[in-house]
This record gives C-alpha cells, structure tokens and sequence, in this order.
C-alpha cells in the first residue's frame, strides 16, 4: 500500500511543536529556572539539587506509569489533537504559576507546579511523536525526525537569548548582557529574571501550538471515549504481551529505557550543577545553554543527513559516545582543574564571562553533550518510527516513552541520594555515566530497523 504524503504546510505544523514545546525544557528545566531553584532559591545547592532531582524523578515516575495507556487509547480514538489541546492547559497554567517562585517561597508548590508541567508536556509529546508515521514515508522520518529536533532546539535559543539578553540582569550592575535594564522592571533580587521563564515558556507553547492544530491532518475518528478506554487497555495489555514476542523492539526499547534516562538527567540536572560548581549568574548559565543550542542545531542538521545516509542505529551510537566522554569529563572538572586533577590550572578570575581555565574546560565538554543530545533523541524517535505500522504508533510510541521513562526516576534519584549521602554533586552526577554505558552495549546488539525478519 502506497504511503500518502501529508501536505506541506501539515507537516511543517507537525515539526513547529517541536519549535513549540522545547523552551519549557530549555528555559525552565535546563538553564535558567531549575539553576535558579538549586543555586538561588534554596540556600543550599546540595539540598536544591537532591530536591529538583527528587522532583524530576517524580514527574517521570507518573510519566512512565500513564504514558503507553494514554496512547493505546489515542489508538482506538483514532484522533491525537484533542489529547494535545487538553494537556496543554495543563501545561501552560502549570508554567505561569511558577511566577510565584520567590525566594524562599513554598518548595512543595513550586515543585508540584513544575511536576504538572512536566508530565503534561510529556504526555503531549506521546501523542504528536505518533502521529509522524502518517504524515511521511520511512525513509523521510529520519530527516523530518532531526530536523524538527533541530527546530525545537533553535525556538529554546531564541527564548533563552531573550531572557540573557533582555531580562536578566547581573547582580553586580543591574544591567542585561547588553546593558539594558531588565524589561518589565523585572528585579533580579527577587529571582523574577528566573521566574519568568515559566509563563514566558507558556506564551510561546501557546502561539506556536496553532499551526499543528490548524494545518496537520489528524487520524480519522475512532471509537468514542468510553469503548476506546475500554478497548485501548485490552490492546495495552495484549501489546505488552506482544513486544516480548517482538525480541528487536523489546531490546530497543529497554535499551533506550536505559540511555534515555541518563539523558533526562544530565539535561535536567547539568546546568544546575555547574552554576552551584562555579558560582554562574542566570547571564552565564544562560550563555552556557546558547552555546549548546547553537551547537544542537548544528549536531540536528548534520544528524538529518546522516540518518538518511547510514541509518538512525549509527546516529544514535555516536551520541552515545559523546555523551559518555562528555559526562565523564564534566565529573572531572573542578573549579581549577580537569581530567581528575591531571590537568591543573591557575584558580585566578581573569573577569568577564566564562573567566577560569576550568570553567572554559567545561564548556568544551558542554559543547559535545550538545553535539549529541538532540540526534541522540531525534534518531532514536525514527529508530522505532520505521519498526512500527501506522496503525499501532500509538501504542508503541506509548511503550517508547514508557521506556524513556519508566526507569526515569531512577537517574534522578539515584543522582540526588548519592549527592544528599555523599554532599558531592560531582559524584552525583558520575552515576550518568553507567547508564551511558549500559544502554550502549545493549543497543549495539539490537537489529535495525528492529523489526522480526525470521519467526
């Protein structure tokens, strides 16, 4: 049966969520408010780092849990936008009260906004990822997989600038990166540079949602509420038998399981680590995430054509890799030295951003987690999209984010105790690399596509 191609404009509706949806994680998760959670709203980096990860944990327990049942019913639905829409309420009411996250404010609240946000941004993603495999053919999923990746990381940077650039302000000199005073009125003291980028994050998912929405071809209707809960929990139950039967799929998916929970982490719990290791300023954490994205973008292009050319196993391999060195380095580095104290520098400020040797050493690893974090994910999507029919996207992208999340707690957890028993974020952040590690060997062994040739 010959695959209809969506329209144009319906596919690039389909790639600007991506576009949409990334400053959440850029802004909020990564670099600007989860920093300014750990290094500035809690008096101790250590205890802000054990609570955030706590609360990341949390988030991809729930996550993991409702993940592949919310998509075994999008299945019997048929139709995926009316699940995007619901969520993203969710999602954007739970951003815009992070707002009120004022030093000293009320942790429980602030982490159960942030909790919200996440699982409703995720449970979004379930159902747009499961619709690729309409809209192209298998051989365009990589390329239209990467490029989207690429998309979502280039609307994070354009947020993320705006908040370095306009918003937030030294503590020194009151002004932005360009000298401006901070829009708004915004006071750093206060943390409202920080704050923002939660209801910023909700304006920009909100506008840019809408293209998806008006232009991209939904699936055809389905079974109504009721009979398709009733009818995607038996098909849940039966896929889970099934994909233990799947042998290639089940090792996909347990290996990503594994990788893509050490990404989570290193992506939610890295900018806070370094601004707590070096003392960075919301302008410096924040120019440390526009060099990554910038880098991302670049790693997403690159990634496009490389998926196409060698396949999504290969692309994934080598962000594998780079991932590990990366990690391993970052845990090497200290405030005057890297490489486990084998390469040793002078401790003294030369002022300006960036201004140790060491912190310049961090961002040379930084720059290779960029490189890699966005293929990384981008070609493991395609990976599975061209081991599933159309008909059953649903519920395996349901199974696909309950491997990359159903462990997802674990990173997390395992990061925050050992740094909370141990008081060294640097050794909380070494238990990455095992997962990097483990999920490699695993997934070096997987077939591609990993589809039953013989049974």
């Amino acid at each position: 049966m010959m695959h209809q191609r969506a329209a144009r404009r319906g596919i690039w509706g389909w790639m600007l969520f991506d576009w949409a949806a990334q400053p959440f994680f850029t802004v909020v998760t990564t670099f600007i408010f989860g920093p300014y959670f750990i290094s500035r709203m809690v008096a101790d980096p250590a205890i802000g780092q054990a609570a955030w990860g706590y609360a990341v944990a949390l988030a991809g327990f729930v996550i993991a849990i409702l993940s592949p049942v919310l998509g075994a019913i999008a299945d019997q639905t048929g139709v995926r936008k009316p699940w995007i829409g619901f969520f993203a309420v969710i999602k954007i009411i739970s951003l815009s009260l992070l707002w009120f996250a004022a030093p000293g404010s009320s942790l429980f609240w602030v982490l159960s906004a942030f909790c919200m946000a996440s699982v409703a941004a995720e449970f979004s993603i379930v159902f747009n990822d499961s619709m690729m495999p309409r809209l192209v053919s298998k051989e365009e999923i990589g390329r239209i997989s990467n490029i989207a990746w690429g998309l979502g990381y280039l609307g994070g940077m354009i947020v993320l600038i705006f908040i370095v650039a306009c918003l937030a302000a030294s503590p020194q000199t009151g002004k932005t990166l360009i000298g401006l005073n901070p829009l708004f009125g915004l006071d750093p003291a206060k943390g409202e540079d920080a704050r923002v980028a939660g209801p910023l994050s909700a304006l920009w998912y909100l506008v840019f949602i809408l293209p998806m929405f008006l232009f991209t071809p939904d699936g055809v209707k389905g079974l109504p509420l009721g009979a398709a809960v009733k009818r995607g929990l038996s098909e849940l139950k039966a896929t889970l038998g099934e994909v233990r039967q799947r042998a290639n799929i089940f090792r996909f998916l347990v290996a990503r399981m594994i990788y893509q929970d050490g990404v989570n982490a290193l992506l939610a719990l890295g900018g806070g680590f370094a601004a707590a290791m070096f003392g960075w300023s919301i302008t410096e954490i924040g120019l440390f995430g526009i060099i990554l994205n910038v880098v991302a973008i670049f790693g997403c292009l690159v990634a496009s054509r490389m998926d196409v050319a060698f396949g999504s196993k290969r692309v994934v391999i080598l962000s594998l890799v780079l991932l590990f060195i990366a990690t391993l380095g970052i845990v090497s580095t200290g405030p005057d030295y890297t490489l486990f104290g084998l390469l040793r520098f002078s401790s003294e400020d030369s002022g300006g951003l960036f201004a140790t040797a060491a912190e310049k050493a961090y961002l040379v690893f930084g720059i290779l987690i960029g490189i890699a974090f966005g293929p990384v994910q981008a070609s493991s999507r395609s990976y599975l999209a061209r081991s599933v029919s159309a008909e059953e996207a649903g519920r395996y992208f349901g199974l696909y984010a309950l491997a990359g999340r159903a462990t997802s707690f674990v990173a997390p957890f395992l990061v925050a105790s050992v740094t909370a028993l141990s008081g060294s974020p640097r050794l909380g952040m070494a238990v990455l690399i095992a997962f990097f590690l483990a999920g490699l060997a695993i997934l070096a062994g997987t077939p591609y596509p990993a589809v039953e040739r013989d049974r």
